[in-house]
């Protein structure tokens, strides 16, 4: 598949051949939403916690006497039914997360590149390099390419000092690089720009 490789000034260097075994295949929106399950109860803390009886502060012996008093019998005053009693069946510390073998994490990542280059929502550039790390500089150049928000996935190698510190206050705009990319942030941002050089990293890691 052959794309249109631009610079920062979205203006057209020249064309490129993108593999069509991560950009090209068949979506599976099934396997996307799982993923983006996955990467959310995998985030989930998971420190929600009730008291038991046995946790809950009170007397174990019995409030009352069995008979005489005109109350129902009683043994403790930690059960759920009395005021600062313990909560019967209530949420306990646990892991919320849950597997997805290697197979599905890559397929998720294709589709989402997939879906995003069918909506001709990734722009491929040349590179990153600025000269200086002028936020405003930087925030009129994007201008040129009209999102609302944006991705740009770079490789570690590159780089890209100025522009990490130019884009830093910059609303709804995000930088990430090949090791980090996922189906979450493929979907939920507008526009993604992939650097010319990433390519290749990103085809060995869904390889």
């Amino acid at each position: 598949m052959k794309k249109k490789l631009v610079n920062l000034q979205n203006k057209s260097i020249k064309e490129l051949e993108v593999p069509d075994s991560i950009f090209n295949v068949r979506v599976f929106p099934d396997i996307i939403h799982q993923y983006i399950r996955y990467q959310g109860a995998k985030k989930r803390q998971g420190s929600h916690k009730t008291k038991t009886r046995s946790e809950v502060q009170g007397k174990s012996k019995k409030p009352f006497a069995q008979k005489g008093t005109g109350n129902a019998r009683q043994g403790s005053s930690k059960p759920p039914h009395f005021r600062g009693g313990a909560v019967s069946m209530g949420p306990h510390n646990r892991d919320h997360s849950f597997s997805l073998n290697k197979k599905e994490k890559k397929l998720a990542i294709k589709c989402a590149l997939s879906e995003k280059i069918n909506n001709e929502e990734i722009i491929f550039v040349d590179n990153l390099q600025l000269k200086n790390h002028k936020t405003k500089e930087l925030f009129n150049t994007l201008n040129k390419f009209k999102f609302s928000s944006a991705l740009f996935i770079y490789s570690e190698d590159n780089n890209i000092l100025n522009f990490k510190r130019a884009s830093a206050n910059i609303p709804k705009l995000n930088i990430l690089s090949e090791k980090g990319i996922n189906a979450k942030d493929l979907i939920l941002h507008e526009k993604i720009f992939i650097v010319k050089d990433t390519i290749n990293e990103i085809l060995k890691r869904l390889s």
